[in-house]
């Protein structure tokens, strides 16, 4: 802070609201960070090192003449970076649950928190707000959210929660395969869940294990196969693949069928589909028929 004066001043001073910092060159405050510039017939100036929001207030140069006082005043406002002081930590829930993400934030001026989810499909807007709530959340909304302060003083401060949504299993592909015998065969199930589902494989009501002998089953991440190295005739038929997590389970019908076989080459959801579709048609026949 600086102080313009003359030569007629007698006496100065500068304080902070009614404590007195400096008379003339004598220091009466106890804070080193505190110091005098200059004490000259013009200009009277005081500097405080690394300032903090507590030396936010009013300074007033006091300066005594022959005739008399007079006081000059400079109100010091001090900007603060944005911090954020508090956020959630990463956060497991089901999908269907209410999750509420919280960022709080400290800056002069006050900041402004805004909140980012970060998606495979990039950086979608969410909220302006140091609460975030998504009511019944889904599978779409996982992943990490960004929490960004801004109060321009300097560069924002970002943080990140991450989320993740649990979800029963629900499987995207299973397709019937042909193999000739004595060829290799793979059957595959791909099922997408959270946490990563378990894989079971079936012929008819009996659970098929590696410890059989041309058999091999391999499950990794969400992909799953049964592989037979030498196909035979009594490989052919229905298998039934079963994911299972925490949540529940789901399965499909793979056929593995031989050259000639009639087969429908789509997934399991179309198979259910067309299989209902035949019932349909055929009851439709048999009430015509009557």
């Amino acid at each position: 802070s600086r102080c313009t004066v003359d030569d007629r001043v007698t006496r100065v001073a500068w304080l902070n609201r009614s404590t007195i910092l400096y008379a003339g060159n004598d220091k009466w405050s106890i804070d080193n960070r505190v110091v005098i510039l200059s004490n000259t017939k013009t200009q009277y100036s005081i500097k405080i090192h690394n300032v903090d929001i507590y030396d936010e207030g009013p300074y007033t140069c006091s300066v005594q003449t022959d005739n008399h006082p007079k006081t000059s005043r400079v109100h010091l406002i001090v900007q603060v970076p944005p911090q954020i002081v508090n956020i959630s930590s990463d956060i497991t829930v089901n999908e269907g649950s209410s999750v509420t993400l919280m960022c709080l934030a400290f800056g002069r001026p006050e900041p402004t928190v805004t909140w980012r989810h970060l998606s495979g499909k990039g950086q979608t807007f969410v909220s302006e707000d140091e609460y975030l709530e998504i009511t019944g959340i889904t599978r779409e909304q996982s992943g990490e959210y960004e929490c960004s302060a801004v109060n321009d003083v300097a560069v924002p401060d970002v943080r990140k929660v991450k989320v993740t949504v649990n979800y029963p299993p629900y499987i995207s592909n299973a397709k019937n395969t042909g193999a000739s015998v004595g060829q290799k065969g793979i059957l595959q199930c791909e099922a997408s869940a959270v946490p990563v589902a378990e894989f079971q494989w079936f012929k008819e009501d009996t659970r098929l294990a590696n410890g059989l002998e041309g058999v091999r089953i391999e499950s990794k991440g969400r992909l799953s196969t049964l592989t037979f190295f030498n196909v035979s005739e009594k490989d052919y038929g229905n298998y039934t693949c079963v994911a299972t997590n925490k949540l529940g389970n789901t399965n499909a019908s793979i056929i593995l069928y031989g050259p000639g076989a009639v087969h429908d080459g789509g997934n399991a959801a179309s198979r259910v589909a067309a299989g209902l579709c035949l019932w349909a048609t055929l009851l439709a026949r048999l009430l015509l028929d009557f």
